[in-house]
């Protein structure tokens, strides 16, 4: 982190995002942009109307109930912009000699479907077969849980460190620091200009990193409680408490993020960590891209925005 970032938050703002390719999305409480470097150079920028706010249906306002709904809504957008942004990248030319759009739909489908599954098993299988392994553990639930649950931890850091060393992983967590520096700049009521951002810290509390820690730590006291010591049944079981574990997750990081005490300080401090390696400081140019997704996201009534 540069020696003059700076953190002077006045409020905290409902507008969230996410890095894109060559791009960034950010939800306002009631409009979603997107902003893509195209090619050519130019910034292409897309809206679309959001649910977020006063408007907000029951379901995005109930607790426990609301943190499942969220995220499931947050991955089927990710998903969405994220190939939508991909194939901004892609130049007609291309296209054309490669066979089509239906080509590159067929390849982002197939490239989603072997994210899923790889996941599934890293983080989920490959903990509790590992920690099964061990002699004498099965029945000893606790510390069955926790080992579990620290394995898990150890290979979702080494798989985001890892990542993070290919160029083009790097470059989407610069966006992902712009994003969090511009949502920085516009809670500290600076008008959002490059220079007033880049001086911003790029860490935030209520960033998607902090929340998958929480999830993380949430699912090692959950599964403390969950008596089955066949494998297959414990990860049966993880995946059918998943919407519970998320549901305590989101209350959590909504906690830490509207309070500064002890508690939430060492609730934050995982994701925080976490995030020097999912967030890297953005050039200008992806600074200029976050603002452009920021700008009509910023509703007209203030109070709104407040998280």
């Amino acid at each position: 982190m540069s020696s003059n970032n700076q953190n002077t938050e006045k409020f905290k703002s409902k507008i969230g995002g996410q890095a894109l390719i060559e791009g960034i999305m950010m939800l306002g409480p009631n409009t979603g942009a997107m902003a893509c470097r195209l090619p050519d150079g130019s910034i292409d920028v897309e809206t679309w109307e959001e649910h977020n706010g006063k408007n907000a249906p029951w379901y995005k306002k109930t607790p426990l109930v609301r943190g499942c709904c969220n995220f499931v809504v947050s991955l089927v957008k990710g998903y969405k912009y994220m190939m939508k942004s991909a194939d901004k990248q892609i130049t007609e030319e291309d296209k054309e000699e490669a066979g089509g759009d239906s080509f590159f739909d067929v390849i982002m489908l197939i490239g989603s479907v072997i994210g899923v599954v790889l996941a599934l098993g890293l983080f989920i299988f490959l903990p509790k077969y590992l920690v099964g392994l061990i002699p004498h553990i099965k029945e000893r639930i606790i510390i069955r849980s926790v080992l579990e649950g620290i394995v898990k931890i150890i290979i979702f850091v080494a798989y985001m460190y890892g990542i993070s060393l290919t160029k083009d992983i790097n470059r989407q967590y610069m966006y992902h620091g712009a994003e969090h520096k511009t949502i920085a700049c516009h809670e500290a009521e600076l008008p959002l200009t490059v220079e007033n951002v880049r001086k911003q810290i790029r860490f935030h509390k209520r960033c998607g990193t902090s929340f998958i820690f929480i999830v993380l730590i949430v699912s090692i006291f959950v599964m403390c409680f969950v008596p089955l010591t066949v494998t297959w049944q414990r990860v049966l079981a993880s995946l059918v408490l998943l919407p519970f574990v998320v549901g305590i997750s989101y209350e959590c990081i909504r906690l830490a993020g509207n309070n500064d005490n002890w508690f939430t300080r060492i609730l934050s401090a995982p994701g925080l960590a976490m995030q020097r390696i999912t967030t890297k400081e953005p050039d200008d140019s992806m600074i200029e891209i976050a603002i452009a997704a920021m700008k009509p996201c910023i509703p007209k009534d203030k109070e709104e925005d407040r998280w």
